[in-house]
């Protein structure tokens, strides 16, 4: 049976202050390298990618081709206007003549240009024609776009739920070690927050940054089209926008870095403040959770408000930059229509494309804040994944069937830190079916030492075996499927209590369920319930007591059928009465299986066949209880201090 990662005894541990300091944020954003990782989040799916590009070339083609339709539109409706003004029967020669007679040869030039008869005004006709045309273009190009933006939701969710498994399969290789020197809250927050932000840059700025640079692009080709001249001074401000977009830019990277590192940390103070509320409020640290909370919650604020501050000033810095532009255009423009170089549509046209220019490097400067943030958390993510694993899988691998349940500890030695060592030079040999009894103070080593035989840990020196094979030869996967565990630390989840004690076995049938749950005195509540086995259970077990969580985990194990049982204080929270029944069901568990039985109680452990006595990494003592008691030594110094009150009344 796979038991949730046990608790460890000894080794680093994080205080208070050190989990809420969290990974330091003052290194830089790796802007570049992370952002073209996470494009290559999009190779799977590169034809759809293409295929986007070719509907978003499309779309903006027609969209670009739209302000010249319309510019055509309005030299039809200027040209009427001016030649239903002139008298009918004059050619345009001889009014363009008389115009130059009289001096008005700017007029003259003007009129040149144009495509008048004098005497005939508006040809509704033609102009509904052309804007029948434009109504066409637009529609195409908004249905083109409207594809687009749907193969772009595609392309961007499901590489999303592939980067939900990666972190999904990443969390099942780390090493528990990994998870020790992390706060729970911020693995939390970067497997769910930081890829939902993933999520939502890539939806929102793939289409638009795609849409935007062929805007530029076209648009651009089109300025040069209509007038060289015009497209120079437009673009005499694009370096400037770049400039400043940089310089901005460059300020906020760090406050979006800093913004998501705060986030994951005020998130994990709120799981640690939710989970121990009990203990929050029965020590009076009520004030204190809420000033640190108020803490964590300024440092956001700040680092927030600067991020979006500092990167908010690139839209009105480039619409500034857009309308001294626009400016630019039209007082050249209209030069230019004077002067008969260019006629009043085009310059219309020219500067609907002035505007369609300045908009989408608006756009992209407006998503650097967007993009920013998404590729810190992209980053964080990446920092997951990139996160050193546990060792890999023997291959080919061992496997030990049946398990006879012999067990060897051969020179073991293990520390969780080089400069710290815990275990050195360990042996003890099990033999099958024997029970034994891990017993020490606090820090000596009991509860890593089954750590290192289901391999949440891997030794440093030496070897442990399962009848004779090596467990490092043997996968992870196998080797904990034959053993069960209970532990101190009881774990439920949200299900009812039949699926609760049914976690541990495959597709046991309702009556296996029930059998194991009246061995193990599960049945006896359970019955008192209003929905007997299908009670739901949330995932604290908060409506069950601590003693009814420890019976339905011990049912389990039992359940389980493991050739090994390892129990880790597995009764320290029932009754006494309720005690004396579980020694009973685990008696009839333990029957024919190894047994390892850590535990504080002395009580629980009288009838072990060894008894191991563990100080400072190391066994001190190991024998039955009568042989310890009669030695004198630690255990027996143990064993008084329990009882000789008790004897002594």
């Amino acid at each position: 049976m796979t038991a949730p990662a046990p608790r460890r005894d000894s080794g680093p541990r994080l205080g208070p202050a050190a989990m809420m300091a969290g990974p330091s944020m003052t290194k830089p954003l790796n802007f570049k390298e992370s952002s073209r990782r996470l494009l290559r989040l999009l190779n799977p799916y590169r034809s759809l990618v293409w295929l986007a590009v070719a509907l978003g070339v499309t779309g903006v083609g027609l969209a670009v081709a739209g302000p010249r339709i319309l510019g055509h539109a309005t030299n039809l409706i200027f040209e009427g206007v001016v030649g239903k003004q002139l008298p009918a029967g004059v050619s345009k020669t001889d009014v363009v003549a008389g115009l130059r007679a009289q001096g008005h040869g700017n007029i003259a030039d003007m009129m040149a240009a144009m495509n008048i008869v004098p005497g005939k005004g508006i040809d509704f006709d033609a102009v509904g024609r052309v804007l029948l045309v434009a109504l066409a273009v637009y529609a195409a190009a908004s249905l083109f776009s409207l594809f687009q933006f749907r193969l772009i939701t595609t392309v961007v969710q499901r590489a999303i739920y592939n980067l939900r498994e990666q972190v999904e399969h990443k969390l099942s290789r780390l090493p528990l070690s990994y998870f020790d020197g992390q706060q729970r809250g911020e693995v939390l927050s970067k497997a769910t927050n930081d890829i939902d932000n993933v999520a939502q840059t890539m939806q929102q700025s793939l289409s638009q940054l795609m849409n935007s640079v062929l805007t530029i692009v076209g648009v651009l080709a089109m300025m040069v089209w209509i007038s060289p001249l015009l497209a120079v001074i437009a673009l005499v401000t694009v370096p400037l926008s770049v400039f400043v977009t940089m310089r901005i830019g460059k300020r906020a990277q760090p406050q979006f870095v800093a913004q998501w590192g705060v986030t994951g940390k005020l998130n994990g103070h709120i799981e640690e403040m939710y989970t121990g509320h009990s203990l929050v409020k029965v020590f009076g640290r009520q004030a204190e959770a809420a000033e640190k909370f108020r803490e964590h919650n300024e440092a956001l604020y700040t680092a927030g408000f600067k991020a979006q501050f500092i990167s908010g000033l690139i839209q009105p810095a480039m619409f500034f930059i857009g309308n001294v532009n626009y400016v630019l255009v039209a007082v050249v423009g209209a030069l230019r229509v004077a002067s008969g170089s260019l006629s009043l549509g085009d310059v219309q046209a020219f500067i609907q494309y002035s505007r369609q220019f300045s908009q989408p490097l608006t756009q992209v400067a407006a998503m650097a804040n967007l993009l920013q943030s998404g590729v810190a958390s992209a980053e964080r993510v990446f920092e997951l994944l990139d996160a050193a694993e546990q060792s890999p899988e023997p291959v080919p691998a061992a496997t030990v069937d049946p398990v006879r349940g012999q067990v060897s500890f051969e020179h073991v030695s293990f520390s969780y830190s080089p400069d710290k060592p815990l275990i050195t030079d360990l042996s003890l040999a099990v033999e099958p079916g024997q029970t034994v009894a891990i017993v020490g103070p606090t820090g000596a080593g009991k509860t890593t030492l089954v750590n290192l035989l289901m391999r949440f840990y891997d030794v440093n020196g030496g070897r442990i075996t399962l009848d004779g094979v090596d467990v490092n030869a043997m996968t992870r996967e196998d080797l904990r499927a034959k053993m069960g565990m209970v532990l101190q630390d009881t774990w439920l989840f949200g299900g009812t209590i039949a699926d609760n004690i049914a976690y541990g076995a495959h597709a046991p049938s309702q009556e296996q369920i029930v059998e194991a749950a009246r061995a193990t005195h599960v049945d006896r509540f359970v019955r008192t319930l209003p929905h007997g086995y299908d009670t739901v259970l949330d995932e604290e077990g908060t409506n069950v007591s601590a003693g009814e969580r420890q019976l339905l985990t011990i049912a389990r194990a039992f359940l389980a059928e493991p050739s090994i049982l390892i129990l880790d204080e597995a009764t320290s929270s029932v009754d006494t009465r309720t005690e004396v029944l579980i020694q009973r069901a685990l008696g009839s568990l333990r029957q024919g299986r190894t047994s390892f039985v850590i535990a504080h109680r002395l009580s629980t452990i009288r009838n072990a066949d060894v008894i191991l006595v563990m100080e400072h990494g190391a066994i001190v003592e190991q024998g039955s209880h009568d042989k310890l008691i009669a030695a004198g030594g630690a255990y027996a110094r143990l064993y008084e201090a329990q009882f000789a009150a008790a004897v002594t009344e």
